[in-house]
């Protein structure tokens, strides 16, 4: 097209680009003036002003406008402006069109709204043209009517809001506050000097009171003793004080005679002054047996041996074992007993001991007799790392009915047990007591002596193996042969009888 290029512009190249900027008029500064002069009349200015100087005389009515949808506002004119007509039925001029759009204008501004050149006004969408500089950063948001909601809704919902913040971050502190309380009180009070003392003053001791110490009580439990027994002002001061003095202390069970309200360091050296300490204990022995518990039973307990006599010759069904006696049933403890206790408690405690023993070797209940026959036998006869291998020999003899031909049996029968030698009297042998095995064949009737927990439990589980016979070469060291036949046992008889020989007061016999 050689028009169009024609009339396209030719570069100069010799024009400067400096060209255009030189040619530019000087700025000048531009400062704003107020336009003072009247507006026209039946203007939209002198309409605004005529609204902003004069309030409404009659309340705006709001009406449809069928044109645009919207509810429009007329508002009654206390003057005729030029150009309005008048409605003969009313007081009130009718504006023009121009009139009545500058006064609907004006009647929904706010009644802060400046006047004269500086009112605003509103772009068709109701957004403002003009306002202060200030409307920039504290205006507020309109609602969908275009009008703003009053400032006191929003003060109020931030400082309600802030209300409730204040009363959780204090409700979290109270809270807080009464678990650490709750928690660590007794230690708070103490490191603050608050509580009551933990200890007694020297000097307040009065008065008497028992406190019994277990076996195997150790510092906790013997703090725990003396404060409910009332000796001690708190129960973990008594403690405190070991661990703060290091102080290492062995106690020893029985009952103790110690005074209410004392110091920690005096109840200490109380439990230390054996003049402080009753004798309030028994003991049966392991393989010992009633007869020769009973007498130092009494002693110790400062009981009268009738009493103790009494109580374990009363029907065994008493203290809920079946058996023609108690031997074998009294377990072979040291006890500790309360000042106030009677003959027949000691005896059933030692009863229920022996239960304990045989629930937990796993002996059903109606073979607790039979065990205790075997167990008491076991201990008698062997030491305790042979046990297992005795109960076999027994167990063996007894699937083939033969005699067991033990002397313990035979020197119970006879009364003769508790002499010291192991060697049995012809006397004892040949007796024909219930209790004597070389004349009776299977068990004797009763057991007889307290069998410890490693017999009972090698009763219930004998060691394997095939031996018939047994006899201990050397009393000394407790060395034992076990032997199959009746040739290897007298092997080791003459074993035994070389021992005792070269050890006249080893224990083989009596004479």
């Amino acid at each position: 097209m050689p028009e169009r290029e024609s009339a396209s512009p030719q570069h100069d190249p010799d024009a400067r680009l400096g060209d255009l900027f030189e040619n530019l008029p000087d700025p000048s500064q531009q400062i704003p003036t107020v336009d003072n002069t009247p507006p026209v009349p039946g203007s939209r200015r002198a309409a605004r002003e005529a609204a902003a100087v004069q309030p409404p005389a009659v309340p705006a009515v709001p009406s449809p406008d069928t044109s645009t949808g919207e509810d429009l506002t007329t508002q009654a004119m206390p003057a005729a402006a030029a150009g309005d007509s008048i409605d003969p039925r009313s007081a009130a001029p009718t504006p023009s069109a121009d009139a009545v759009t500058s006064a609907e204008r004006a009647s929904v501004a706010p009644s802060d709204a400046p006047t004269g050149d500086e009112a605003p006004t509103r772009a068709g969408d109701g957004s403002v043209a003009g306002g202060r500089l200030e409307d920039l950063f504290d205006g507020h948001p309109e609602d969908h009517t275009g009008n703003r909601p009053p400032a006191k809704k929003k003060r109020r919902a931030g400082c309600l809001v802030a209300f409730i913040i204040v009363l959780a971050v204090i409700g979290g502190i109270v809270g807080a506050g009464v678990w650490a309380w709750n928690a660590y009180g007794d230690k708070i009070s103490d490191a603050l000097g608050w509580g009551d003392p933990k200890d007694w003053e020297p000097g307040m001791a009065t008065g008497e009171v028992l406190v019994t110490i277990h076996e195997g009580d150790t510092g906790a439990p013997v703090s725990t003793a003396l404060y409910e027994a009332g000796v001690t002002r708190s129960e973990d001061v008594f403690y405190d004080y070991l661990v703060t003095e290091n102080i290492a202390i062995t106690f020893y069970p029985g009952i103790y005679s110690l005074k209410e309200k004392m110091t920690a360091e005096a109840a200490l050296q109380a439990l230390q002054n054996p003049d402080n300490k009753r004798e309030n204990s028994a003991s049966v022995g392991e393989g010992a047996t009633i007869e020769s518990s009973l007498p130092d039973m009494a002693e110790s307990l400062g009981m009268p041996i009738e009493e103790l006599q009494a109580a374990v010759d009363a029907d065994p069904a008493t203290y809920g074992v079946t058996a023609q006696s108690l031997e074998g049933w009294l377990f072979p403890a040291v006890y500790t007993f309360d000042p106030e206790v009677t003959a027949t408690q000691v005896i059933q405690r030692m009863v229920d001991r022996t239960k304990e023993a045989l629930t937990e070797a796993g002996v059903p209940a109606e073979d607790a007799q039979r065990v205790l026959t075997i167990a008491s036998i076991i201990q008698r006869e062997g030491l305790t790392g042979d046990f297992p291998k005795v109960s076999r020999v027994i167990e063996n003899r007894l699937d083939i009915d033969m005699k067991l031909q033990m002397d313990s049996t035979a020197q119970y029968g006879y009364g003769s047990l508790h002499e010291g030698v192991v060697s049995s009297s012809a006397e004892a042998l040949e007796d024909d007591n219930l209790w004597n095995t070389y004349v009776h064949t299977g068990l004797p009737v009763t057991p007889i002596a307290s069998p410890s927990y490693a017999a009972i439990d090698a009763a219930m589980h004998p060691a394997d193996g095939p031996w018939l016979y047994f006899v201990t070469t050397n009393l000394a060291t407790g060395e034992t042969q076990f032997s199959v036949t009746y040739e290897e046992h007298l092997q080791g008889v003459e074993k035994w009888e070389q021992w005792c020989q070269e050890n006249p007061d080893g224990g083989c016999s009596a004479g």
